[in-house]
Order: structure tokens, then sequence, then C-alpha cells
């Protein structure tokens, strides 16, 4: 009788098994289908329905992860996936997973173990992409730029790998370098204004203002807003090419836009002044000591533009007026040089 009853008890208990893997498939179905709809939060209750129903059920909780980001709940996410991924470290779905989620919440660390892990379980996905973006953000840019390359033989037309090599180059000063990664970057995504604005800003350090502008036009035509920063650069880059009515107006746009800006009304007196029409920079310079009368530089170059204009004496005076001001530029006129900025 005893025996019976053993064997009864665990038909009951295995039919309860049955059971509760039925429901849980039964929740995870309808999960699913909420997910399909975009219903995200019923998605979530119907996935949680059946953790509990079979809480060691791994698709569930990937499901339930998915969710989650969908939601962008992605601290929630990664601690689901985490606890799978303890459970079951080989697990490639969750390792890639986890490793998406590690971008977008910069955790860069973690990218770097789980891009290794992807490699040894054999992943698809290109995880030396994923180490250059981490090495890059964490400022390791030589292992960056070794990664970068790897990436690249992986899949040559993913526009963000030069992209990242071009911004290590730029970390390291090497502008060339970053000029030339700009240019395949935006080869394969021809329609990346940004891109195309720091390819100019790469080549105006260089310098080579030709290229520069080229990119900093093109970034304008495809809808990059003309900030006073953007307009300083091409003005400055039209200016240095000789282009000076170009570089004049955008200057004069600038200066209504930030009409007591001494910096920039120094920068377009100096360009008045390289271009022969010391008239003008000695106006633009008046401008300036009319609001700064102790500026030394501003009245240096209005003396330094009085004897250009064949006015020596009077140049002379406002020169050695300056000098009294600062003592340092004494040497600037000796050199004939004119003095650095305000």
């Amino acid at each position: 009788m005893v025996k019976y009853l053993v064997i009864a008890g665990g038909l009951l208990m295995s039919a309860a098994a049955y059971s509760q893997a039925d429901s849980a498939a039964f929740y995870q179905q309808k999960g699913n289908a909420e997910k399909q709809a975009r219903r995200y939060k019923e998605a979530e209750k119907n996935f949680l329905k059946a953790s509990q129903f079979d809480p060691k059920n791994t698709a569930v909780q990937i499901d339930l992860a998915a969710v989650l980001q969908e939601m962008n709940r992605y601290a929630e996410a990664r601690e689901k996936l985490l606890a799978v991924e303890r459970a079951d470290p080989n697990n490639l779905t969750v390792v890639e997973n986890l490793a998406d989620l590690s971008v977008n919440m910069r955790k860069w660390e973690d990218l770097i173990r789980l891009a290794d892990r992807m490699k040894q379980l054999g992943s698809k996905k290109s995880n030396n992409f994923y180490l250059a973006k981490a090495h890059y953000e964490l400022e390791h840019y030589g292992d960056a730029l070794k990664y970068c390359e790897l990436a690249f033989k992986d899949d040559p037309n993913k526009a963000e790998t030069p992209y990242i090599a071009a911004r290590a180059f730029i970390e390291m000063s090497n502008y060339k370098r970053a000029a030339g990664c700009y240019e395949q970057a935006i080869e394969r995504d021809t329609s990346n204004a940004r891109w195309m604005y720091e390819a100019g800003l790469a080549y105006y350090a260089i310098p080579d203002d030709k290229k520069a502008i080229y990119w900093f036009e093109r970034a304008g035509a495809k809808g990059y807003k003309k900030t006073n920063d953007y307009l300083e650069n091409l003005g400055n880059a039209y200016l240095n090419t000789g282009q000076f009515n170009k570089g004049m107006e955008i200057m004069d746009q600038m200066l209504k836009n930030r009409p007591g800006d001494k910096e920039l009304m120094y920068t377009i007196g100096e360009a008045y002044y390289k271009a022969g029409k010391f008239q003008d920079a000695i106006n633009m310079w008046d401008r300036i000591f009319t609001i700064d009368p102790k500026n030394a530089n501003a009245l240096f170059m209005i003396g330094m533009a009085y004897m250009k204009k064949g006015e020596k004496e009077k140049g002379q005076q406002l020169c050695d007026k300056a000098i009294e001001l600062d003592p340092g530029l004494a040497r600037q006129r000796t050199e004939k040089k004119m003095p650095n900025g305000l």
C-alpha cells in the first residue's frame, strides 16, 4: 500500500511540474505576443508570471530583459542578464545582449570582458569593434587603433570604425592621420554632417585650410548647425586662403551676433591689417580700446597701422604709449611682430 502511495505521490509531483512548465510556456508566449504588439508593460507582466512558474527558465529571463530594454530600463535588464550569465556562463545570446547593454550604459570595462568572452564563444558579432570602442572611451588610444584595424578587416563597410580611429588620432594630435580616417568614415556614411565638420577641424589643425573649407561647407550643406564656432572656423579658413571678401562677410555677421566680443574684433582687425586695409583695422581696434582703455595690444596695433599708413610719428607715439601699459610689447615692435591676441 505504501508503495502505491509513493508512486501516486510521484505522479502528482510530475503532473504539477508539467503543469508549471505549461503555465510558464503559456505566459511566455503571451508576453511575446504583447511585445510584438509593442505593449511592453503588458509583455513584462506576462514574462514575470512565466518566471514565477519556472524561475530557472533562461529563455523567459532573456525575453524579460529584452522588453525591459525596449522600455529603456537598462539597469534592470542588465541585472536580469547578469543573473542568467552566472547560472549559464556559456550562453552566447546573454553575453552578446550584455555587451550591447554595456555600450548603452557606458560600462566600458564590462564591455572589454564581454567582448573577449564573445570571441571565446565563437560569436559572429564584431567583438573587435566593441574592443575598439571600449578602449577609445577609456582613453587607451593605442589599443583602440589596434582593434579598429582588426574591426575594419571584420567589416570594411562599418562607418563608425574609421570614425573611432579618427577620434583617437585627434586625441594624439596626429591630425593628418585623423583627417584620412574621417574621409574613410564619411565615404561609408555620406549623410553625417557632424563628421564632416570634424573632418574640417582636423584639416584646419594640420593646417590645410582649403580642405577645411571643403568639409566645413559640405557640413553646412548637409544641415550642420551654423553656430558661432562653425562660422568663426569657416571665416578664418577663408581669410587664411586669401578669400578676404568671403571671410569678412562671415566675420561681420558674427560681430552682429557677438557685438562686444573683443577677441573677435581683434581677429577682424588683424584680417584688415594683413589685407592692407589699415584704416579699417584702426577703426576695429579702436572699438576694442573704447571698451577697454587699458588694452595695450589693441593700442599697439593701432599705432602699427598708422605707421603702415605713413603716419609714422603718430603711430610711434601710440606704440610708445602701449609699451608703457605693457613693456613686453617693446620686443614685438623690435621684431616687427603683431601681438598675440588680447
